[in-house]
């Protein structure tokens, strides 16, 4: 059994959603930017690309959390082979969007949660169905702009819940963080300090 934090989980992350599904979950958490250079997508598996990137994360700010645990996150679209990061023009995230409509696709996140003491590193995958898209919903969802950002060119917690049939898994993971997955290994780690367990 691990001993109980010294504080608040530390979050490796700029992400509002990750915040808010902390938030959400009722955990006690501070925020740290990860300083952090993601390598690119293009021809790596998705699921060693996302837990080395939250490696990554955790790792870049575990010098400044003192005993709190930190969590790092990354998540990836992935279709087929391919994997869709975050969109750099309107362009790309019609040409991504077009390319998941009519199909279902994968949502996988890498999380992990460091101490000084030990590094546990896991992953989540959530399979989404987005429903047929015409050209209308595609213009539509690129003039609202909630694509800027966004792994995959959406965002199931706003507008681009609209573009979705069927999500098989954990939705919070769609929208940013394997919630169930975190709340397991705080559970099995610090069993009871969060609630947990």
């Amino acid at each position: 059994m691990s001993a109980p934090p010294a504080g608040p989980l530390l979050l490796a992350s700029s992400s509002p959603q990750r915040r808010a599904i902390l938030e959400q979950l009722g955990l006690p958490f501070d925020v740290l930017a990860p300083k952090y250079e993601e390598r690119s997508a293009a021809g790596a598996d998705p699921v060693a690309l996302v837990r080395e990137h939250a490696v990554g994360k955790a790792r870049s700010v575990a010098d400044e959390a003192g005993d709190r645990p930190v969590v790092g996150v990354d998540t990836a679209v992935v279709l087929g082979r391919r994997v869709y990061g975050k969109p750099a023009t309107p362009g790309e995230a019609e040409a991504m969007l077009e390319a998941l409509g009519g199909k279902t696709h994968e949502v996988v996140s890498g999380l992990c949660l460091r101490t000084p003491g030990w590094e546990e590193v896991a992953h989540e995958t959530t399979r989404v169905t987005f429903r047929p898209l015409a050209a209308r919903d595609l213009g539509r969802y690129i003039v609202s702009g909630e694509w800027e950002g966004r792994a995959g060119a959406y965002a199931i917690q706003g507008r681009g819940a609209a573009l979705v049939e069927r999500v098989e898994g954990d939705y919070l993971n769609v929208v940013g963080l394997p919630a169930g997955l975190l709340v397991r290994l705080l559970a099995e780690r610090f069993a009871g300090v969060y609630g947990f367990g």
